[in-house]
């Protein structure tokens, strides 16, 4: 009979649970950490980043600091989406302190100036297809082998008490697939004004403590109604984002043909993020993974990095992606035995924890847990947009 840690942590499960939820932010936020609250102690106990990384950085007075100045900003300028989490911890019963670390990330080690004793070639491959007919946004989820099994979909109507921040929506509505204890928003999401996006983690030289951790910007990005405000969002004037990202994304009801969008995004040491945008036109197709391709910038993760030069030397053996089954081939690929596409390898530290396909002319999305190339999604899901 195999442990239950086995069947939790080592070996993966088809089983990818959703909650539908509604309420004010604390609210929705305690719903979640209620109703996922084993796999968030699961996914907490024992966790090599957050036991060997982020708790002993905490543990010292420049982490202390880090930590105080990087909650405060949040609070003032994001106070909603602090709420959120808090009403995750308590839902969970789980130290708030512990999520808020997870969500700082790398600001944390940075600003020890720690070397992580955990940086493996964790990150995300994004594809997206433009042509009439076949319009597909393609992402493979990768992540420390410690998120298997550990992720599950939320489903969220947000109605606030009050109206504050900077991104002060009268109304949210989205569907996200979350790490355990995260807010939604930093894996692969849409809301209800047809704003579909993915996301891949940068890692630069040099994070900024007291700016917006980047996982609160994407949080703040389920609200957009249209490419301009997600560009302000993604901007954030007048603090900037604390560490990196890009986002490959589309708006489902926007004019005109079929846009669809990869924005980098940077720290800076000015009051706003750094920002540089490249549009996929019909017949163009996007292709990113963990690697800044247009923004100059001294970036760190040596094993990241060439996990995604690798990554993108397997795709350019492909021809240009078409259609959906081009994307999925691509990223079910295993050819490069060091740095596969898609990351199965056993004992390795790094796990591709699900793919995501969005079909923006059939309007669905299809979650596979396990390789694409030889299994079917383990759901489609139909995305439902307002006023439909």
């Amino acid at each position: 009979m195999a442990s239950s840690n086995n069947l939790t942590k080592n070996v993966r499960r088809q089983n990818i649970p959703i909650l539908y939820t509604k309420g004010t932010y604390y609210e929705v936020g305690f719903n979640v950490g209620r109703t996922f609250s084993g796999i968030i102690h699961s996914f907490l106990n024992g966790n090599p980043s957050l036991e060997e990384d982020f708790l002993p950085a905490y543990n010292t007075l420049e982490g202390k600091r880090a930590y105080e100045e990087t909650l405060n900003s949040v609070k003032k300028n994001f106070p909603q989406y602090v709420r959120e989490l808090e009403g995750i911890a308590d839902g969970a019963n789980v130290p708030f302190y512990k999520l808020f670390l997870l969500h700082m990330d790398d600001i944390m080690l940075l600003a020890v100036k720690k070397e992580t004793k955990n940086e493996h070639p964790t990150g995300c491959s994004s594809i997206c297809v433009n042509n009439k007919g076949h319009e597909i946004l393609g992402h493979t989820e990768d992540a420390l082998g410690e998120v298997l099994n550990h992720i599950y979909f939320v489903s969220a109507h947000i109605i606030p008490d009050k109206i504050e921040g900077k991104c002060p929506f009268k109304e949210e509505k989205f569907t996200s697939l979350c790490y355990a204890g995260h807010l939604p928003g930093y894996t692969m999401s849409y809301n209800h004004h047809g704003l579909i996006f993915t996301i891949n983690t940068l890692s630069v030289k040099h994070t900024y403590p007291g700016k917006t951790p980047r996982m609160f910007i994407t949080r703040s990005l389920l609200g957009a109604e249209n490419f301009v405000q997600a560009q302000e969002i993604i901007r954030d004037r007048g603090c900037g984002a604390g560490n990196g990202c890009s986002i490959n994304m589309t708006f489902l009801n926007q004019e005109g043909d079929r846009m669809f969008h990869n924005a980098e995004m940077a720290p800076s040491d000015k009051q706003e993020s750094q920002l540089n945008v490249f549009t996929a036109s019909p017949g163009e197709c996007i292709i990113h993974t963990n690697k800044y391709l247009r923004i100059k910038i001294d970036e760190t993760n040596e094993n990241m990095t060439n996990s995604s030069l690798n990554r993108m030397a397997t795709f350019a053996t492909y021809p240009s992606p078409k259609q959906k089954h081009d994307v999925l081939k691509m990223l079910s690929d295993t050819t490069n035995p060091n740095f596969p596409v898609f990351l199965d390898t056993p004992n390795n530290y790094v796990k591709t924890v699900a793919v995501g396909i969005f079909d923006c002319v059939a309007k669905t999305w299809s979650l596979y847990s396990d390789n694409p190339s030889k299994n079917e999604p383990l759901v489609v899901l139909p995305l439902v947009l307002k006023n439909n």
